[in-house]
């Protein structure tokens, strides 16, 4: 549970780090292709700087009122009050349905308070609002192993490693998985 805890504060903090503001639109769009694409790039030292701009283009709901939401669930995170960043995040889905990071961030907050089936809830809208968000990808694979449905994280580790192929928690997750899918002790 340890590790789990440790990869889903790294994304968190990249999530928290990585800022609001700006609109969405074609221009993100176009913008956020050439970072994933850039990610993808088999020798890439500077993925962190790549991974952070993506979570950047992420945060952009193009309202203000949302950004504070967004912004004051992520803090809420941030000091471990999870009731209060469930408060924060309802309020931008309520007003935001159609704002992927809203769902991602309150499903962050379920999992962490145990809350599993509304975690997993909320990352498969995030997903359906945005199909590349590697973040909600590796939350569903914690979910997933949290729950003991080990082959099916393994596949939702694997599918956030095709967009994200640099993340070394997500390596670990993947090889710790292969291991105990195929019966191997650790």
């Amino acid at each position: 549970m340890g590790t789990l805890r440790r990869f889903l504060k790294h994304i968190f903090a990249a999530c928290f780090l990585a800022g609001l503001s700006g609109l969405p639109g074609q221009a993100q769009t176009d913008r956020l292709d050439s970072l994933f694409a850039e990610l993808k790039q088999p020798e890439l030292p500077n993925w962190k700087m790549v991974e952070d701009q993506i979570w950047a283009e992420w945060s952009k709901s193009g309202s203000p009122a949302m950004d504070l939401l967004l912004q004051r669930g992520r803090k809420a995170m941030e000091a471990e009050d999870y009731d209060t960043a469930i408060g924060h995040f309802t309020a931008l889905v309520d007003h935001a349905p159609d704002f992927a990071e809203g769902y991602n961030g309150r499903a962050t907050a379920y999992f962490r308070k145990g809350l599993f089936g509304p975690a997993l809830a909320d990352i498969r809208r995030t997903l359906a609002l945005n199909p590349r968000h590697f973040g909600a990808m590796m939350g569903l694979g914690a979910v997933l192993e949290e729950l003991g449905r080990d082959r099916q994280a393994l596949a939702a580790y694997r599918a956030a490693h095709a967009l994200h192929p640099h993340e070394p928690d997500l390596a670990q997750a993947i090889e710790r998985l292969e291991k105990a899918v195929s019966g191997v002790k650790l």
